[in-house]
């Protein structure tokens, strides 16, 4: 029996061994080593390059993006244009290349703008993706993001069925970004193609701004008095067109689609002011955007700066992190907990 005992205690110190070896040793660096896992180094920086820092929209894409760097030991830093300002972001990305860092997540203000530079980063060798709002004729490896199409697309058969399929209907957006260009193509065509019955009579300029949005809205009512329905491709425009559709006395009549969850957006769901918002997997944007930063710097992808030449991507080129219709059903999901 003492025999026995003696081989089980044997047995299990030799197990503990193992999984101490295997999952919580230390490395030559110091640090704690998850063998199953990634790691990489403090002093190793990605950075996140975006625009109008201070929204509350990027609060949910940056904190995935330090949660990443959580999980794999690396660090980050948060930079952008205060502004709705192309040669700002612009300035902000060339800094941010000649800082030399371990890659960079970069949303674009405008599709076209910062290619030069986006190219000259990955052509130092400073790995570049895209989030949220895509450089497609850049060579960055990969956009991370919604479908803005499909989301349009999706907005559309909401207005609809809000509407009942009949009526005009306006859009207020952002006419010189690729991602609003995009939900505004889906939403457009949709209505072309399955809902003939929705006459499209106006798309506005709302630039991002709460006040010119609630400005665009009152001209849409004006020139268009049994309008039906607002489609907004962003969140202050969403709250601007629902203030005015509160001024105007037109709750029961105008039905809003808006973007993403910021509180106020939220707020005006849940009242009613505002009938549905997509929600954008923003947090997934940061997570993966610093991910698939990483497997480059590491060479777990190939990084190949001209890959579009060779045809041969070392990442997924299009990420879709999805869109949630949200209404006052079940809109107390979507608040900040």
């Amino acid at each position: 029996m003492k025999k026995l005992l003696f081989v089980y205690l044997i047995l299990i110190g030799t197990l503990i061994a193992y999984l101490y070896m295997a999952f919580i040793r230390e490395d030559d660096s110091g640090l704690l080593n998850e063998t199953a896992g990634l790691h990489g180094q403090t002093d190793e920086k990605y950075v996140m390059v975006n625009f109008l820092t201070g929204i509350d929209y990027w609060k949910s894409g940056l904190k995935g993006f330090e949660d990443a760097a959580e999980a794999l030991g690396v660090s980050v830093e948060y930079r952008g244009s205060t502004q709705y300002d192309v040669q700002e972001e612009v300035m902000v990305l060339e800094q941010a290349i000649a800082r030399s860092p371990a890659g960079i997540a970069v949303s674009a203000i405008n599709s076209e703008a910062l290619n030069a530079a986006i190219d000259k980063a990955v052509e130092a060798g400073i790995p570049v993706v895209m989030f949220d709002s895509d450089a497609p004729d850049s060579k960055a490896y990969s956009f991370i993001g919604t479908n803005n199409y499909n989301a349009g697309v999706t907005a559309a058969r909401k207005m609809a069925e809000l509407t009942g399929g009949r009526g005009k209907v306006g859009i207020i957006t952002h006419p010189n970004q690729l991602n609003h260009q995009e939900r505004t193509r889906g939403f457009k065509e949709t209505l072309s193609k399955e809902f003939p019955g929705l006459q499209l009579v106006g798309i506005m300029d709302g630039k991002g701004d709460q006040l010119v949005s609630e400005k665009m809205t009152r001209q849409l009512l004006e020139d268009n008095p049994e309008l039906r329905g607002i489609f907004v491709t962003e969140a202050n425009g969403g709250v601007g067109a629902g203030n005015a559709i509160l001024r105007e006395g037109k709750l029961d009549q105008v039905h809003i689609i808006s973007f993403d969850t910021d509180k106020r957006t939220l707020d005006m769901v849940k009242s009613g002011t505002i009938s549905a918002t997509m929600a954008q997997g923003t947090w997934s944007m940061g997570y993966w955007s610093l991910m698939q930063l990483f497997h480059l710097r590491h060479e777990l992808a190939a990084p190949i700066p001209d890959w579009q030449q060779t045809d041969v991507p070392p990442l997924p080129v299009n990420v879709d992190t999805g869109i949630t219709v949200v209404t006052s059903a079940n809109v107390d999901h979507f608040y900040a907990k």
